[in-house]
């Protein structure tokens, strides 16, 4: 990932579920993932075997990170149909008990269970990566903390996840409160230079707490292996568009805070108490939330805060090349997110007198019909 193009590179997770049940699948999904290694090289696994993660080559072309994701959706679909299994993205799988997972095997896996206990067995949750490649790979961790006050607006767009377990949260995104009972997740603490972020891993891992840097969960963090800042605040999106708008707004705000080094300069303990509380209004109400300005004490309409920071990175999105994809996020504001679509069809399946159990069957066929998008 060399040079300074602002390169980026996306992580999808995905859910599998039963074709037939929508929950939990019956017989093993080895065999789907052995297939699925063998057609898509690029393919992961994550935590549980009802996981399953894609990624896309470093690019500075979004045309080619959606033609990579696209075939990675409708190839997973497709070996996903042949093995009786859906295959779909959202924050949290609506109906699948937590309970029946069976983690991934695995030196990692195994450790990181041992290590959590019950938390890592009820993180049944996906989530989307972006990793964008910076200029200046050591001033990474000061950018990490100037970035802070925007995650709340990104993880709005991406919300996908208002069923935990077949029930309604109330909140249009759950999976943060999930994956919060594991430590050293949500946002990142207030850490300004490289040598206090080494300082700190150096710390926790003579202390035993962890291994290395990537057992360090924050929402935002500085990438071991690459030379870029990796984005994990958001839902694992359920419509390719959403992903990559996401995407296209984060790629920007990096590039807006190397070129503005007077922005958020002087974050303090308010700044980050205040991007919390941003953080929970996203999580309860999407982009119909109001979010909180620090420099004018005030809350504003998620659109109008949104149109503050695309104003803030409109020679970024120029510059990038991104204006199509950017756009989207408007359309996400006008007809929702996965997360509203989801409730929207839970209602009106409920509301004709369909059970609760059905009513959830047609949200998970939903998710995999979009997810495919075809």
């Amino acid at each position: 990932m060399a040079g300074h193009g602002y390169q980026f590179g996306i992580e999808e997770e995905y859910f599998l579920a039963d074709a037939e049940t929508r929950g939990t699948p019956r017989r093993s999904v080895k065999p789907f993932h052995v297939e699925a290694g063998e057609r898509l090289p690029e393919i992961g696994r994550e935590l549980l075997q009802c996981q399953v993660e894609v990624c896309t080559p470093p690019s500075t072309e979004f045309a080619k990170a959606r033609e990579v994701l696209h075939r990675q959706r409708c190839q997973l679909s497709e070996i996903g149909r042949e093995h009786g299994l859906l295959v779909f993205a959202a924050g949290t799988h609506p109906v699948a008990d937590w309970a029946r997972q069976l983690p991934t095997k695995g030196d990692r896996y195994r450790g990181i269970l041992r290590d959590v206990g019950l938390a890592g067995r009820r993180s049944l949750i996906c989530g989307m990566h972006v990793h964008v490649e910076v200029k200046e790979p050591d001033n990474r961790v000061a950018l990490m903390t100037r970035l802070l006050p925007f995650q709340p607006l990104l993880f709005a767009l991406s919300a996908s996840s208002p069923f935990w377990q077949g029930k309604p949260t109330g909140l249009s995104a759950y999976r943060l409160s999930a994956f919060g009972e594991l430590p050293r997740t949500g946002l990142p603490e207030l850490i300004t230079t490289e040598a206090d972020y080494a300082r700190y891993v150096r710390i926790m891992v003579n202390a035993g707490s962890i291994q290395d840097a990537s057992f360090l969960w924050y929402s935002l963090r500085p990438s071991m292996k690459f030379p870029t800042l990796e984005l994990r605040i958001a839902d694992s999106c359920t419509r390719l568009d959403d992903a990559l708008a996401i995407a296209a707004i984060y790629r920007c705000l990096v590039r807006l805070v190397e070129r503005r080094p007077d922005l958020n300069a002087n974050l303090n303990g308010v700044s980050r108490a205040l991007a919390q509380e941003n953080l929970w209004r996203a999580q309860r109400n999407g982009v119909e939330a109001e979010l909180i300005d620090e420099a004018s004490e005030q809350a504003f309409p998620f659109p109008d805060y949104l149109d503050t920071v695309l104003s803030l990175i409109a020679e970024d999105i120029e510059a990038l090349d991104c204006r199509a994809e950017v756009e989207q996020a408007h359309r996400i504001v006008r007809e929702g997110t996965s997360a509203d679509r989801q409730i929207a069809l839970f209602e009106e399946m409920r509301g004709g007198e369909t059970s609760n159990r059905h009513a959830m069957d047609s949200v998970v066929d939903w998710l995999a019909e979009t997810t495919r998008g075809e």
